[in-house]
């Protein structure tokens, strides 16, 4: 099997460098930005009015997934739902811009973000138009590397105006508001390539009720997956451990907020965490091939149930921070890549490709609610952040349990 790309999966490849500038934007100068909005004396914890928000945001993206993702499957709806994800997402990040009050910050942010993640269940479901079996763990791998090293790049135009701006005459909030218009240039220009080169190959035959078939077609999808004893295992065991490195990824900057760690600090160590994930993604889909993409997710579980405990007893400094922020990148992009591509290869039909990562998504999807609202609602009952991290290690054992007692398969690279 040959490691070099062709068209369509380079081009596949260049989304996950698309829309992993607006992800590295949200994680680091959006929490901080908004607690900013926030009025002075708010009693309100960042970390919870951000982990309240973020799991709205969730809500509506899982309620939307499963009959977008089967409407998606008819023939060439694949790429105008893609295509319209990303329309979505793309404004609403220019319109953060143009939000001063708290509460249509927010708002805004949970359009921008239901954009971006409709736009990743269809970019997701296009890896088997794009590639071959053989081939999943590679590219999926590839993606989320190339993800990481090309979002540093408006990202750090984004903070360099942040940082070096106001020495130039240039305030800090309107360089983050230039930062939102360079992230959603970025993510059009390198959106192009999957739009234009990558086609829908697999579907399912239209119909003239195409509603009313796309929700029975639901019905029989998820049947299918209920009666498939290795889908279904690891499908819960992807809610539980999935909810973990979502809720670390996107509350990681309003926790270290919390705790009184310099903004300045997460920030350079967030770019850090994109540095070490690029080569670690890389290296996951090589050994994936030789031991089993399994074995590797296992890996990848319990070295983040640890990270929760390390978190949770000793993050209290900003060299605490980094060493965090270094643990997760070398996990990160693995346990991504190797989901999405282990999944792709378990689905049996793939003209319901979008159906099946529709179910996919709202897996991880729905586990994303439950992190945020467990460290939100973990800390208003403790008065500790640390405890609602702690929380998330529960989620991190269950989802290794299923890991290890999925049901045996003679899938490649299983």
């Amino acid at each position: 099997m040959s490691n070099r790309m062709d068209k369509r999966e380079r081009s596949w490849v260049l989304y996950d460098v698309a829309n992993s500038a607006f992800v590295m934007l949200a994680t680091s100068l959006v929490p901080i930005y908004y607690a900013s909005l926030a009025p002075e004396g708010s009693t309100d914890s960042v970390t919870v009015v951000w982990g309240y928000t973020i799991a709205i945001a969730t809500a509506i993206v899982a309620l939307l997934m499963p009959f977008l993702g089967s409407l998606a499957d008819y023939p060439k709806n694949k790429k105008k739902f893609l295509v319209g994800s990303i329309g979505t997402g793309v404004v609403a990040c220019c319109a953060l811009a143009l939000a001063g009050a708290p509460v249509a910050f927010l708002v805004i942010y949970v359009v921008a973000e239901v954009g971006y993640s409709l736009s990743l269940l269809f970019s997701d479901a296009f890896l088997v138009d794009a590639t071959t079996d053989e081939k999943y763990d590679a590219v999926s791998s590839k993606g989320y590397a190339w993800g990481y090293v090309g979002s540093l790049i408006p990202f750090g135009i984004c903070i360099a105006l942040v940082l070096l701006g106001p020495g130039f005459g240039l305030p800090t909030a309107t360089a983050v508001k230039i930062s939102f218009l360079i992230t959603a240039a970025w993510w059009v220009l390198f959106s192009i390539p999957i739009l234009k080169n990558v086609h829908q190959k697999h579907s399912k035959p239209r119909t003239e009720h195409a509603i009313t078939t796309s929700l029975k077609g639901l019905l029989g999808t998820l049947k299918s997956i209920v009666q498939y004893k290795k889908m279904l295992f690891f499908l819960i065991a992807f809610f539980c451990y999935i909810d973990g490195v979502h809720t670390i990824i996107k509350m990681a900057t309003a926790y270290g907020t919390q705790l009184g760690i310099d903004s300045t600090q997460m920030i350079i160590a967030l770019v850090v965490t994109q540095l070490v994930a690029f080569p670690s993604a890389l290296a996951f889909g090589k050994l994936a091939g030789r031991v089993g993409a399994r074995k590797m997710l296992i890996v990848s579980v319990i070295a983040y149930a640890l990270i929760t405990v390390y978190a949770a007893f000793f993050l209290a400094t900003a060299t605490e921070f980094w060493i965090l922020a270094v643990s997760v990148g070398l996990f990160q992009g693995g346990i991504q890549a190797l989901s999405r591509s282990y999944f792709s290869r378990l689905i049996p039909d793939k003209s319901h490709s979008n159906e099946y990562f529709g179910f996919f998504d709202i897996f991880g999807k729905y586990a994303a609610i439950l992190g945020p609202l467990f460290m939100a609602t973990f800390e208003l009952i403790t008065g500790s952040a640390s405890m609602g991290i702690l929380s998330l290690t529960a989620m991190f054992i269950i989802g290794l349990v299923f890991l290890i007692l999925m049901p045996k398969g003679d899938e490649a690279g299983t």
